[in-house]
């Protein structure tokens, strides 16, 4: 029955692959720095590894909120509603949050049982998300003040310009990728950690993996086939609809959402906003 319960979590890593890539190379792609399946590639390696780390450090934020602590069976409603959710959106062309759709989604599964919902932890999660959108306009201000003024002072060809920028949105795209299978790989499979099918060691011909690592990898690799088979049209929806960005503008954006994603989903970090009292 465990393997039963781990589908909907599938179709939810599934369905945030399809659409949270979008966020990391869709002004990429959109401008025609990247090819399609090159990003798709490349995002799809970086999120399994992100994935196989968060197995580390899982955030469990979400489980404060009420009901994960409902059987596996029952949490299995709320991440279905949650993916279809993200699917629909996606195959209309939006882009849309993960973590959000999950959230109402235990919000309507706990009002609809007559469960508590923690305030406390609503509060921290409506918190940081009006601190993530903020913190990435100030990474985004900075580094493309940083980046004008090195090629205004270096005064490199344009042709140099296009070269580099093609490198670092690959690599920006990569890190970004890698946040993302580490920060929302949590949302999708840390509910089943209790009720995992995998036994507790797994053997790959030399390495070995843990019931948890095995759990986040099959996470990491839902995402990865999203990404690869239904993220293309978000990706140029995104990257060129909600405006016209130049390529040097499409690298800023991509870095500063991919270091707000890499801090959010960072146990270092969380453990520091956690002593200092901060949403994360």
């Amino acid at each position: 029955m465990s393997w039963l319960y781990l589908t909907s979590g599938l179709f939810l890593g599934w369905s945030l692959g399809a659409n949270d890539a979008a966020n990391l190379f869709g002004t990429a792609v959109a401008t025609r720095m990247l090819k399609f399946r090159t990003a798709a590639l490349v995002g799809s390696l970086f999120v399994v590894l992100g994935a196989w780390a968060g197995a580390h450090g899982a955030a469990k934020t979400l489980g404060r909120l009420g009901a994960i602590d409902a059987p596996a069976g029952a949490f299995t409603f709320p991440l279905a509603a949650a993916a279809s959710v993200v699917f629909l959106l996606t195959r209309s062309g939006l882009p849309v949050s993960i973590t959000q759709a999950i959230v109402g989604a235990i919000l309507g599964w706990n009002i609809f049982n007559g469960k508590a919902t923690d305030l406390a932890t609503l509060g921290q999660l409506l918190s940081s998300w009006l601190l993530s959108p903020l913190l990435a306009a100030a990474f985004a201000a900075g580094l493309f003040l940083v980046a004008r003024g090195f090629i205004q002072r270096r005064r490199v060809h344009m042709l140099e310009v296009d070269a580099w920028t093609r490198t670092a949105l690959l690599a920006a795209g990569a890190f970004g990728a890698f946040g993302l299978g580490l920060n929302d790989i949590a949302n999708v499979m840390g509910v089943f950690v209790r009720v995992s099918p995998f036994p507790e060691q797994v053997a790959l011909g030399p390495l070995r993996f843990s019931s948890v690592e095995m759990l986040f990898l099959a996470g990491g690799l839902a995402i990865a086939t999203g990404i690869t088979t239904y993220s293309n049209r978000i990706m140029v929806r995104l990257g060129s609809g909600l405006t016209s960005l130049s390529p040097l503008a499409g690298l800023v954006v991509v870095l500063a959402a991919a270091l707000v994603l890499f801090l959010f989903g960072s146990p270092a970090l969380q453990r520091l906003l956690h002593d200092l009292r901060l949403p994360g």
